[in-house]
């Protein structure tokens, strides 16, 4: 590898290896369509956005005085989206034998009630943050717990590193333990001073955040919804028919709505900028109802499998007649991993049991521009259209024994050859596939 610095008068880098990224949805249209790859290319920068990106033989000649960063032999690709994770949930990953709503009451609760400590809080958001970028992941939705300090240690944090995230104090006034509850009027107040001081701060943006109908009053609902229609620009991040109890339970809370989703959208809670995580148990009118709103499912499938909880309807998500904005989650800690590579993996597995089958390319999707649409965030990042804010990660498709055992060719030649490398990246890989991860062109974690 060459030495990783920007040119002294222009700003302009580049950096030389296989590049892959989307163009179109793979879901809709021929994948050959939808992937632009280049075997032996380079991604032309300049001050941390997208330049130019093209064959390096036909590129070469422009940028010949212009420092190259090369990864001979290894994948590039647009930094990893995460549209449903939970920071304070952290060091609840891998807690043992229960589903939903108990494993809620007896470990992520009494977790989220150490976030009131802000230094507490801002060492679990560094760590966090450190381990999604040696994941590859570069931007993600993310819910901090229901004190305001939680929020400010994660934003802090995530300014620091010049990430493009979005993130939200929990709002729940019910049906927890009353140290983590607030107030519909608390929440609200809270929220809008947090929106006031963060929102749009860098490449930070907010999400007005209530866990899910089970926690909120339908005032604190009607909060959140005043809300977004004081700031149209902002997020709603929520959970939505994860688990059968659970759609049991908001059935009896609110028997006047025709359904869970209904309650949201009562309070004018579903919208173009609204992301619900898990939506295992719709309705097919509830994925009509979504479609119309041009809102988006995040799909957590390690979360669902570990917590039982169920099978996403992938296929009906992606249909013509009614498509949803899909992104992936890792949802930790209900989920499994920080790695988007093995959510996609469990992905791939949930849809084969739905008698679905989902290819390399259409999980990268997911895991890239999928996941910008899904989060209204397509005109910045997802892919290496010109102008877009250049986040990115190298991936070594030989990282491990397997996966060398696999891929004997350290070269890709063709797209048939991309496609089987990708396949094998998606299922076997992990963490130790990410060789770096760079944000808006800088360096920012480098496997040792």
């Amino acid at each position: 590898m060459t030495e990783d610095t920007t040119f002294p008068e222009t700003g302009i880098k580049a950096y030389r290896a296989a590049l892959l990224d989307f163009v179109d949805d793979p879901f809709y249209a021929p994948e050959l369509d939808c992937v632009r790859f280049f075997a032996d290319g380079l991604l032309v920068l300049d001050n941390g956005r997208v330049k130019e990106i093209g064959p390096y033989e036909q590129l070469i000649d422009r940028y010949q005085n212009i420092p190259i960063t090369s990864y001979p032999g290894m994948l590039i690709v647009p930094g990893f989206i995460d549209t449903h994770i939970h920071y304070p949930q952290t060091e609840t990953i891998a807690a043992f034998g229960e589903q939903l709503l108990q494993w809620l009451n007896k470990y992520t609760f009494p977790t989220e009630g150490k976030f009131k400590d802000k230094e507490y809080a801002k060492k679990v958001a560094s760590f966090f943050l450190d381990e999604l970028l040696r994941n590859g992941t570069t931007t993600a939705l993310v819910f901090a717990a229901v004190y305001p300090e939680s929020v400010d240690a994660f934003f802090e944090e995530a300014y620091r590193r010049n990430l493009c995230t979005i993130a939200g104090k929990v709002m729940m006034d019910r049906n927890a333990p009353d140290f983590i509850l607030d107030t519909a009027e608390s929440s609200y107040t809270q929220t809008k001073e947090l929106i006031e001081r963060w929102h749009k701060k860098g490449r930070l943006r907010y999400a007005v955040t209530p866990r899910f109908s089970i926690t909120s009053t339908n005032a604190q609902l009607k909060m959140a919804g005043r809300l977004l229609k004081e700031y149209p620009d902002v997020y709603l991040h929520t959970h939505l028919s994860e688990n059968v109890d659970e759609v049991a339970w908001v059935k009896e809370l609110f028997p006047e709505c025709s359904g869970y989703l209904d309650t949201y959208d009562r309070a004018g809670l579903v919208g173009e900028r609204s992301i619900f995580a898990h939506c295992v148990h719709l309705t097919d009118e509830e994925f009509q109802r979504l479609s119309q709103a041009k809102s988006a499912i995040a799909f957590c499938p390690t979360s669902n499998l570990f917590l039982g909880s169920g099978l996403f309807k992938l296929k009906q998500a992606k249909s013509t007649e009614y498509p949803v904005k899909v992104g992936l989650g890792t949802d930790v800690g209900g989920g499994t991993s920080f790695s988007i590579l093995q959510t996609a993996n469990e992905a791939y597995k949930v849809a084969q049991l739905r008698g679905q089958k989902v290819t390399a390319f259409q999980s990268l999707y997911l895991a890239t521009l999928g996941g910008a649409k899904a989060l209204e965030l397509q005109d910045y990042i997802g892919n290496f259209a010109i102008g877009k804010e250049a986040d990115f990660v190298v991936l070594d498709l030989r990282a491990t024994p397997l996966m060398a055992f696999r891929n004997p060719s350290p070269k890709l030649s063709t797209i048939e050859e991309l496609a089987d490398a990708a396949f094998t990246l998606t299922i076997v890989g992990d963490d130790r596939a990410v060789h770096a991860t760079y944000v808006m062109g800088e360096l920012a974690y480098k496997k040792t």
